[in-house]
């Protein structure tokens, strides 16, 4: 069986590339290879660059799982996804996400705790769906979409489930840049090269500093979430 996540280092540069063969939907075996992979940028000291297969970034949580019933299976699954969105929120490297095909819970989660998202221009959308296949959305993952989103597209994508195609996404703030296909390598270049010349103290100091609201409120959202359920 193919590997769910692969990493591979160049430099400071860290390639996480998710590809299930399928959508890359977030069960806790795909999640719990980001967690890894991760780990090993940590440790690695690298730029981390998420990305996904052409067509789709991730599906996100996987609807089996929480139309299964099965509770300690959902409780895992949220817990691993929640916790890996605080992971990349606190990152001590620079996080880069790419982004050429759709991205859905929990894949625009990852994608709203990043530093610099970068969006292929394309058919495809992102957003966070819950409302419109009956889910409430859970409460860490409002207050991801709310450090990043602006104030009126997190109302409408919160509370109406809208999904958007990659343009409005540049504007409502899930993405940082959006370019041409056939310009997406140089673009993920140009940025990570970027990235690797800033002070990595001062960047993991800063990060920490600016969202410590956020950090704060995500984890406070975790725990009093898994442990109501």
């Amino acid at each position: 069986m193919a590997e769910l996540v692969t990493y591979e280092r160049s430099g400071r540069r860290a390639r996480i590339r998710m590809n299930d063969g399928k959508v890359n939907v977030m069960n806790a075996a795909m999640l719990s290879a980001l967690h890894g992979a991760f780990d090993r940028a940590a440790t690695d000291n690298a730029v981390a660059i998420l990305s996904g297969r052409d067509t789709m970034f991730s599906a996100g949580f996987d609807v089996k799982v929480i139309g299964s019933g099965v509770i300690e299976d959902i409780r895992t699954m949220l817990a691993l996804g929640a916790e890996l969105a605080l992971k990349i929120l606190s990152f001590p490297t620079p996080v880069i996400t790419v982004t050429t095909g759709h991205a859905y819970p929990m894949g625009a989660f990852l994608m709203l705790a990043a530093d610099w998202r970068i969006g292929a221009e394309g058919a495809w959308r992102i957003g966070m769906n819950e409302v419109q296949i009956g889910l409430t959305v859970p409460h860490f993952a409002l207050e991801i979409a709310r450090q990043r989103l602006t104030p009126a597209y997190f109302s409408r994508t919160a509370i109406t489930g809208e999904m958007y195609g990659p343009e409005e996404a540049l504007t409502a703030g899930f993405l940082d840049q959006l370019v041409p296909l056939d310009q997406l390598d140089a673009a993920v270049d140009t940025a990570a090269a970027r990235l690797e010349e800033i002070n990595a103290a001062a960047h993991a100091a800063t990060k920490l500093r600016a969202r410590a609201a956020a950090i704060t409120a995500v984890r406070a959202a975790i725990d009093s979430e898994l442990a109501a359920r």
